[in-house]
């Protein structure tokens, strides 16, 4: 499949950013305090996290990339702003006084993640509101929109962006989060992993009933398709002409954070170049197997993509 026309797509992409710090070290002993390992930290690593990873992801595909979300008036959200721009992202971070930037610190001791400290708050009001009347305006620069749902409180609007982007003819693509689908109604895709899919259908028995249950979700919340990540069994789209599966194809895993924003991003800049269904999600599942053999919230260039596809 080739990938020539990827610099032409153009994305916008909204949702929860976040700063991910790694702290990466030794572990040689228990501690007599309690028992927990002892890391001693030899390097450390920041990465921009959720809506901020997918628009990496974007930016090292080829594509054109906007961001917009929300930051706290802190040395994180800063930061953030540097290694986006760094990125060749086209970043617009409004400033929130009011709330600490989201951060996610992990500790790494010989490959292996043994903790995660998270440090949030949700966004106010006025913000969001301010927010929203820039999404609006970017409308007319993009081809497709992402809508990346973290929980943080940074997609309060989220119906209403739908709507506009849809009335913009634009591609929605929705990265969701909670047991409440409703409120991604209209979008044209909607990729939730397994577990997130559960929360919402229920269990399934075997693949027949998931079908059954994807389709009864995509007619509810008239989406175009419905987009299941299923882990080591790869992923199944289900849209108006029937589901389309592909296997798991990563060689192998060492980290599954940030697949998730592997895969949206991967859709949304083969449908915004004009690729159907089928190649789209070729395209995503291919991305996915390649990203999670790296660690930690990473990203899939354009040659790697090429590569592993052809």
């Amino acid at each position: 499949m080739p990938l020539t026309d990827l610099a032409a797509a153009r994305l916008l992409i909204v949702g929860d950013v976040m700063l991910d710090r790694y702290w990466f070290g030794d572990v040689e002993r228990i501690s007599p305090e309690a028992p927990v390992p002892v890391v001693k930290v030899a390097r450390s690593e920041e990465r921009p996290g959720g809506a901020a990873n997918v628009a990496r992801n974007v930016a090292a595909l080829g594509a054109r990339v906007g961001l917009l979300s929300v930051v706290g008036d802190d040395e994180a959200g800063r930061r953030l702003q540097e290694l986006l721009e760094a990125s060749g992202i086209d970043v617009s971070l409004h400033v929130d006084p009011a709330i600490s930037t989201t951060v996610k610190l992990r500790v790494i001791g010989r490959q292996q993640q043994l903790l995660r400290i998270d440090f949030e708050t949700s966004p106010s009001h006025e913000v969001l509101r301010a927010k929203l009347v820039e999404f609006e305006l970017r409308l007319s620069d993009c081809d497709a929109v992402i809508l990346s749902d973290y929980g943080k409180g940074g997609l309060t609007h989220i119906g209403e962006m739908i709507r506009m982007a849809r009335a913009a003819g634009k591609k929605v693509l929705v990265d969701p989060k909670g047991d409440d689908f409703s409120k991604y109604a209209g979008a044209t895709v909607v990729t939730p992993n397994r577990g997130e899919l559960r929360a919402v259908v229920g269990r399934w028995t075997d693949e027949g009933d998931l079908a059954r249950k994807a389709e009864a979700l995509r007619s509810a919340l008239g989406l175009e398709a419905l987009l299941v990540t299923r882990s080591e069994e790869g992923m199944s789209l289900f849209h108006a002409a029937g589901a389309v599966h592909q296997q798991a194809v990563a060689r192998e895993v060492f980290d599954v954070s940030g697949a998730g924003d592997t895969v949206i991003a991967t859709l949304a800049v083969m449908l915004a170049c004009g690729a159907d269904w089928p190649e789209a999600v070729q395209a995503a599942n291919v991305a996915a197997g390649v990203v999670v053999g790296k660690l930690g919230t990473a990203v899939v260039g354009r040659a790697e993509l090429d590569a592993a596809l052809n």
